[in-house]
């Protein structure tokens, strides 16, 4: 059904288990995924030529990158010092992206406490951040991150007003968060992979209400309420052979990575449709 199976970096690696990126080498020995998604971590910028080394020497592929999350909320607030400090850590994000051989970059254009407030800012920024990732030759592609002002279709929709071709990506988590994951299905909004802007996709399930904050946890499949017979279903139809990625946490408070749920994570996500 799709090409590639990817598990993100940030199931597996956190400050439960100190942010050590070493333990991909073992990891990357008992798992399934054909590769991974590389999540920026803060904690990194330090280390960046260090990591792209190691993942390279171990043959670890990463062919989607994610940005650091905070970037967008450096943006979202708009001023001189904010901005200069995204731009600054953003270029070295599409940089890493590059050099690691990723072809899509994923960013959460609006992010934190800001969020999309001060969505202007956000919208604003786009042609750079565009204009930056294509001098690296990797495609930008923007989430529907979770809003506290209004919701991801929407900004969605602003962002396509004015930037035609803009890409992005489909968390069904985020989706279900805003009750929005039906929209998908809707001929309203069949434009969006229709006209090429879904990528890619983020797949992992969701147990709260509409915008349940408490409740805003990355579960595995099967853990929460999401339909994904449905949602894998409608994947195979629309004839989407392109990647995804699996983002269900897999440590705990201890650091310790359950290994053998993101593989069967894996073994069910690659027998749908049922």
């Amino acid at each position: 059904m799709v090409n590639e199976i990817l598990c993100s970096i940030g199931a597996l690696v956190g400050r439960p288990n100190g942010c050590d990126w070493t333990l991909l080498k073992d990891f990357t020995r008992h798992l399934k995924f054909s590769g991974y998604e590389f999540m920026m971590s803060s904690k990194w910028y330090d280390h960046v030529d260090e990591i792209v080394m190691f993942l390279k020497n171990e043959g670890i592929k990463t062919p989607v990158y994610h940005c650091q999350k905070s970037i967008g909320e450096a943006i979202s607030k708009g001023d001189p010092d904010s901005l200069k400090d995204a731009f600054y850590r953003y270029e070295i994000n599409v940089k890493m992206a590059h050099d690691l051989g990723a072809s899509k970059l994923v960013m959460h254009l609006w992010d934190g406490m800001t969020s999309d407030a001060y969505f202007e800012n956000n919208l604003k920024a786009y042609p750079s951040l565009k204009e930056i990732a294509d001098s690296y030759r990797v495609d930008l592609l923007i989430e529907n991150v979770v809003c506290n002002v209004k919701n991801p279709f929407e900004r969605w929709c602003e962002l396509v007003k004015n930037y035609p071709d803009i890409g992005f990506i489909f968390d069904t988590k985020m989706a279900a968060f805003h009750g929005q994951l039906e929209l998908l299905y809707t001929p309203e909004y069949e434009w969006l992979w229709k006209d090429g802007h879904i990528r890619h996709y983020h797949v992992n399930d969701y147990g709260g209400g509409i915008m349940d904050w408490e409740n805003l946890r990355t579960l595995p499949i099967g853990k929460g309420h999401i339909d994904f017979d449905r949602f894998f279903s409608f994947i195979e139809k629309i004839g989407y052979t392109g990647s995804f990625t699996l983002e269900s946490t897999a440590f705990n408070k201890e650091g310790t990575v359950d290994l053998e749920m993101l593989n069967r994570q894996w073994y069910l996500i690659s027998r749908y449709p049922g």
